[in-house]
Formats: C-alpha cells, structure tokens, sequence
C-alpha cells in the first residue's frame, strides 16, 4: 500500500499503544510494516520512521506548550524535556523498526 500509508498507521498505532511498555512499539512497528508491504527492509523503514516522527512531535509539542504556559523558561524547560524525549524514545524507534520488519516479511 506504501511506505508513506504505513508510516502513518504505524504513528497511529505508536500514539494509542505507546504506554505499553515494549509490546506496544512492536506492534504499532508491526502495523506499520503490514501496511507498507515489499517486504522486511521496507517494513523496518516504516516501522523505524513512525517512531521516529513520533518522537519528534511529541517533543516539538511539549516544547510550545511550555512555551505556552509558562513563557520563556517554560519553552526552554519544555526543549530540555523534548529533547530528553527524543532521546529515551528512540527506543520506541528500534522496537518498531523490528516489528516492521516482521510485519513486513509476514506480508510478504
């Protein structure tokens, strides 16, 4: 269906089952890779984008929220926090990458 199509799914499916710790970015990574098909490589790249992304946004709203609330130490508190995000959740970016890449060779 894509690579695109997938990684959004798999952003998803990061955003509902993230709070499960481990088994969660598996199976969004595995949504993602079942959804952009070609198999195992292209199913890791979705799954690894989606986390990745995932990431991102997360930490670049928390930084405006900050931002928001509690003006210009607020922001700079809330890009620590991102960043430390980042950081902790590529984690999520390896768990999907490998459950991508499963997806992907199921479907396959």
């Amino acid at each position: 269906m894509g690579l695109i199509l997938g990684v959004i799914v798999g952003f998803i499916a990061m955003a509902v089952l993230g709070f499960i710790p481990i088994l969660g970015p598996l199976l969004a990574g595995l949504a993602a890779g079942v959804v952009a098909g070609k198999g195992a490589g292209n199913g890791a790249l979705a799954g690894f984008l989606a986390g990745i992304i995932g990431a991102i946004i997360v930490g670049v709203l928390l930084t405006a929220l900050g931002a928001i609330i509690a003006g210009l130490l607020g922001g700079l508190i809330g890009g620590i926090l991102g960043a430390g995000l980042v950081a902790v959740s590529l984690y999520f970016a390896i768990l999907g990458l490998i459950g991508g890449a499963i997806g992907g060779a199921l479907r396959k």
